[in-house]
């Protein structure tokens, strides 16, 4: 199959993850789309297993002669983001001649060029896109057809010569959960790119620490006819905390390396509220500073309304794996001249967000991140372009077989 058939045929799978899920799959629809991966990678003729956890190995050999070369790894996670439905996508193929793209006539949805300048790096390419109501699931399904089209590739042509090749997708990536149980033992890569990055050409070595923050609190009702002095509305005093965190540090209103608080988030009433953070930035320091600023913040609220019970409770989910793979820029090197040997100018930056391969990276599994040629990741406006993702399959035969 092409790296499209591939693509297409996964998408149709619905996996979102749940973060209200205590199971591993979050899921019963990663489950599905790992076993019909699996299948996929039998049926090529390569040992594939997918275990308890919904966890999906595979190794394709070396070739003879090449037992000594690296052993490299490529990763992939089957979740899409909860965020946006991923259930019953309609996609179609769209050859881009610039200008808008009609979506949805029944209702009206276009994809803009105005609002998505990048669109006009595609002319005269051919379009993967949704009906505008539902995300498309490139991130990371693209990530998984790239690498099942390598994979088919390498074992179609068994007279080009490659070290052995560790095969691995995973659940529960855009839910943090990623790595939780990840068999590093028999993972025997050196090591191992993530592919699971956005534009043809993005490479990353960097990443945001990251940290989730709960803030809840527990208010007092009362009948409001006599409510004064008596009543602590614990939904005004969200929103009263919701202003005390700085509003020009939001998503919204940063880039680059600038971190953030980001509400994802909130429900109360007048007894109860809860808001859900996460708390992002590269700088480590930075990073422990908002942690400290969040805490320091519920403090305030808890004193200024005592009867109030005011909790914050900050954890961390990862760090910024740039301190690790600074010492293994050899690997990073390999991609980058991978790429240019397939005329795709390495974008070297910050990864504004977080990948399995940053814990994996602390856990002793150098991991890098690489583009899969996506745009809009976790919205009803995502597409990919045909020819970016067929130009990362030779990346990646690039970057195993050199």
């Amino acid at each position: 199959m092409t790296v499209k058939q591939y693509f297409e045929r996964y998408i149709s799978i619905g996996s979102a993850s749940d973060e209200a899920s205590a199971d591993c799959p979050s899921t019963t629809g990663q489950l599905m789309l790992g076993m019909v991966i699996t299948g996929d990678l039998c049926e090529m003729g390569i040992f594939a297993r997918q275990d308890d956890h919904g966890y999906v190995y595979a190794t394709i050999p070396a070739t003879a002669g090449m037992e000594d070369a690296p052993r490299i790894g490529l990763i992939a996670h089957m979740d899409t983001s909860p965020a946006v439905s991923g259930e019953d996508i309609r996609h179609r193929t769209v050859y881009y001649g610039g200008g808008d793209i009609l979506l949805n006539p029944a209702k009206n949805i276009y994809l803009r060029a105005q609002e998505h300048p990048h669109l006009q790096n595609h002319v005269f390419k051919h379009l993967i896109v949704t009906d505008g109501t539902t995300l498309l699931g490139a991130d990371d399904k693209a990530g998984i057809a790239e690498i099942m089209a390598l994979c088919e590739f390498l074992v179609t042509h068994p007279e080009i010569p490659h070290g052995a090749v560790e095969i691995a997708f995973t659940p529960d990536e855009e839910i943090g959960r990623g790595t939780d149980h990840f068999d590093l033992e028999h993972f025997e890569a050196d090591f191992a790119y993530t592919v699971d990055g956005g534009a043809l050409g993005e490479l990353e070595y960097e990443n945001f620490n990251a940290a989730s923050a709960v803030l809840s609190i527990d208010g007092i009702s009362t009948h409001p006819g006599t409510a004064k002095d008596v009543m602590v509305n614990a939904a005004l005093l969200a929103g009263e905390f919701m202003s005390m965190l700085p509003a020009d540090e939001r998503p919204e209103t940063t880039e680059g390396y600038e971190g953030f608080y980001h509400l994802c988030d909130v429900t109360g009433d007048c007894e109860h509220a809860k808001l859900v953070y996460i708390i992002r930035d590269h700088d480590k320091e930075k990073f422990e500073a908002r942690k400290a600023f969040f805490g320091e913040a519920a403090e305030k609220l808890q004193t200024k309304y005592p009867k109030a019970k005011v909790q914050a409770e900050v954890a961390d989910s990862y760090y910024n794996m740039r301190q690790v793979l600074e010492d293994r820029m050899d690997i990073v090197d390999r991609a980058a001249d991978a790429m240019r040997a397939c005329n795709v100018e390495p974008i070297v930056q910050p990864i504004r967000g977080g990948t399995d391969g940053a814990r994996l990276s602390f856990e002793g599994l150098p991991c890098p991140n690489l583009s899969t040629g996506g745009y809009n990741f976790h919205s009803r406006f995502e597409y990919i372009p045909v020819e970016d993702m067929e130009t990362m399959v030779e990346v990646l035969k690039k970057i195993v077989t050199v």
